[in-house]
């Protein structure tokens, strides 16, 4: 193999690299010694194929294979020869005249990533900015999940029923004076006002008290899903059995134990936990975001332009898509093109800070361990189904570009807390309101793509974030699973069910939403990374 550097320019290489015909030519000798003695042919007894039989057969795709396998171990040669750390994959180009039997010459053309000096994480100094939960916080929580399970208190007998209130129903839909079928049901909860049922159902209801009973008439839609019902009047007796008020959650030990929980301590005790997570992760966004800002003042270094592309067309395309569905997409997207160069500055901030990082990462010995690694391979699977699983975590530790997609994330996370122990932290009590709000005033974009070894720096899978204003990360709420078991009533628009039935509680846990900062473009998650 015979090498010459055409270009040398900035983070930019290009080579010609010449392959000997006789190098393509032994690499296919060496190929029909191996598969002749599972060659038959009429005539010769089983591995007593000539050899020039078995080139005559086969000698057009050997002769490829050795080609596409020489080129690939010629790069593979060029980069460690050279020393190059390539930032995307080479670009190869098969010289127009190659002919089998003739010397092959390719053209290699790549962009490196750039030397960087020893990275200073000296000096580096942190605000913590620490919330505490409150008991008002938890009560809300809790008062939230028990108005989604429809646990309210009710009102005193007497009470006129008004919109937002919850009604408690019995009712049989009638026909030409005939009950139908499907028509009946007992313990519906209705909210008035809420469009739940058939129009003209629930405006009928209003001023009800406990106890009432009231036949109302009702027509059923043209297009009403139940053919046989479609466009016919009907009339439903119905009873109220009670009237709950939705501004008033009831919360007691028995609400708790209808989620499967000891009592109303052991809920508020988990949400308060939930809510202490979240609070930990708007502190470790807002610390991440001051720790990157001062990296990113006090390194400043070229990097490859394909990788500044890269990452700018995945911004950019996630940007399109919700521009698409903004209320006036042509708007959307005449701001984005109004502020196209900001975005192309985020990415070349982004690309910058995840070199220096991963750069950090490996001068400090920062390093995600067998055990780190089948966990995250572990957890990664059960998003298939089960006899697939296999199939993934074998593609996954054969594949290292694939291990090192998944790796990345937790890399980067080790290595913000490698920094985290190194920088001077000074803590500062403040509200979730104020945490929240000092995440949203930070401007520019934090979230670096760290490239790491055995990266391999391709972005296409990476899938960044949409842009979207800061908000409010609610705790999780407790999944109930329901009895769905009730009979299809025509009445309402979608089927009522009986009251629901809370069987069983799972307790979630809410991990803190990082929330871009002004006019950031999408963050996404890590690429690949060691």
């Amino acid at each position: 193999m015979q090498t010459v550097e055409t270009l040398n320019e900035g983070l930019k290489r290009a080579y010609t690299v010449t392959i000997t015909s006789k190098d393509i030519d032994a690499r296919v000798e060496k190929e029909v010694a191996a598969i002749a003695p599972q060659v038959r042919m009429p005539g010769f007894r089983p591995g007593k194929v000539p050899a020039n039989l078995v080139k005559k057969m086969h000698g057009e795709s050997l002769q490829r294979d050795a080609l596409n396998n020489s080129i690939q171990e010629s790069i593979q040669k060029l980069i460690a020869d050279q020393k190059l750390r390539p930032a995307m994959q080479p670009s190869v180009e098969l010289d127009e005249g190659f002919e089998f039997g003739k010397d092959a010459e390719i053209k290699v053309a790549l962009e490196v990533l750039p030397e960087i000096a020893a990275p200073s994480i000296e000096g580096l100094k942190l605000e913590r900015l620490t919330a505490d939960v409150a008991d008002a916080q938890v009560d809300e929580a809790a008062g939230r999940i028990a108005t989604q399970q429809g646990a309210l208190e009710e009102y005193a007998a007497g009470h006129k029923a008004k919109d937002g209130d919850t009604l408690t129903i019995d009712f049989v839909g009638k026909i030409d004076g005939e009950a139908f079928e499907g028509g009946s049901a007992e313990g519906v909860k209705l909210k008035l006002g809420a469009g739940q049922f058939i129009p003209g159902f629930e405006d009928q209801l209003g001023g009800v008290k406990k106890g009432e009973e009231k036949t109302i008439t009702v027509t059923f839609p043209e297009d009403y899903g139940a053919a046989h019902l479609a466009g016919k009047p009907a009339t439903f007796d119905i009873t109220v059995q009670s009237i709950l008020d939705a501004d008033k959650p009831k919360l007691d030990d028995e609400f708790a134990k209808s989620l499967g929980l000891e009592g109303l301590d052991k809920l508020k005790e988990l949400l308060k936990g939930q809510i202490e997570q979240e609070h930990n992760g708007l502190t470790r966004t807002y610390m991440k975001r001051k720790l990157l800002d001062q990296l990113a003042a006090s390194h400043d270094f070229d990097v490859p332009p394909s990788m500044v592309e890269a990452e700018f067309g995945q911004i950019w395309q996630q940007l399109q898509h919700e521009a698409g569905h903004e209320e006036d997409p042509a708007a959307a997207l005449a701001e984005m093109e109004a502020e196209k160069e900001d975005y192309r500055a985020i990415a070349v901030r982004r690309v910058r800070l995840g070199l220096l990082l991963s750069e950090i990462g490996q001068a400090n010995g920062v390093v995600v361990n067998d055990q780190e690694m089948n966990r995250l391979i572990m957890q990664a699977a059960q998003q298939y189904s089960p006899q697939d699983r296999e199939r993934f975590v074998q593609y996954v530790r054969q594949d290292p570009m694939a291990a090192a997609q998944l790796r990345a994330p937790l890399y980067e996370d080790k290595v913000v807390d490698f920094l985290f122990d190194k920088a001077e932290v000074t803590d500062r009590a403040v509200s979730r309101e104020e945490l929240e709000a000092a995440i949203e005033a930070e401007d520019g974009d934090l979230k670096p793509h760290v490239h790491g070894p055995g990266c391999g720096h391709d972005h296409h899978d990476e899938k960044p974030k949409a842009k979207k204003a800061a908000k409010k990360v609610e705790p999780a709420a407790e999944e109930v699973k329901a009895d769905e078991s009730a009979e299809e009533a025509p009445a309402k628009k979608a089927a009522p069910k009986k009251a629901a039935k809370k069987d069983e509680a799972v307790a979630e846990e809410a991990a803190a939403e990082e929330k871009p900062k002004k006019k950031a473009a999408p963050k996404k998650a890590a690429a690949k990374a060691e």
